[in-house]
């Protein structure tokens, strides 16, 4: 079982005792993209869905997400967040939206499943704010693009640049 943490010695889940880490400033940034129909996309930036702010709305979503990722991941510790930021990057040449989420701690384990989980319900906010007008709408690419801070450092995927 070298390697996962999560298991203990009969390769049962466990938490981590993360007691003994250092505390450190730590990092995540996650993005995603919602692809969609032209039409749609032209309705969310022109304010045109009759649910409202659809990128507001996400926004609030995906910071209120990150703040709740231990009580729907089992095994993550809950976190005292110290920021989120969340954006929108429209892409009008592929009908997509990207989001992208920065989570903040001082704290002893990382904020990696904090930003994938903020990401992840921007992009299912948007698609339930706007599924009356699209039901073609794919959420795809939720990929961590860096981590620092702790016994690891610093991760950034590769050929991506932020």
């Amino acid at each position: 079982m070298d390697g996962f943490t999560h298991l203990d010695s009969k390769g049962k889940a466990r938490m981590v005792d993360i007691s003994a880490k250092d505390t450190t400033l730590r990092v995540a940034i996650a993005s995603g993209k919602i692809f969609m129909k032209q039409e749609t996309l032209n309705k969310i930036l022109g304010n045109g869905i009759a649910k409202g702010d659809v990128l507001g709305v996400a926004k609030i979503a995906g910071v209120m997400a990150a703040k709740k990722t231990s009580h729907l991941i089992p095994l993550c510790h809950p976190i005292n967040i110290t920021d989120v930021k969340i954006s929108f990057i429209p892409c009008e040449k592929e009908r997509n939206i990207q989001i992208r989420a920065e989570v903040k701690t001082l704290g002893r384990t990382g904020v990696e499943m904090e930003a994938l989980t903020a990401v992840s319900v921007s992009a299912l906010t948007i698609y339930d704010m706007c599924k009356a007008v699209d039901k073609t709408m794919d959420i795809s690419d939720i990929t961590l693009l860096k981590k620092s801070g702790g016994r690891s450092g610093t991760y950034v995927k590769k050929g991506v640049e932020i």
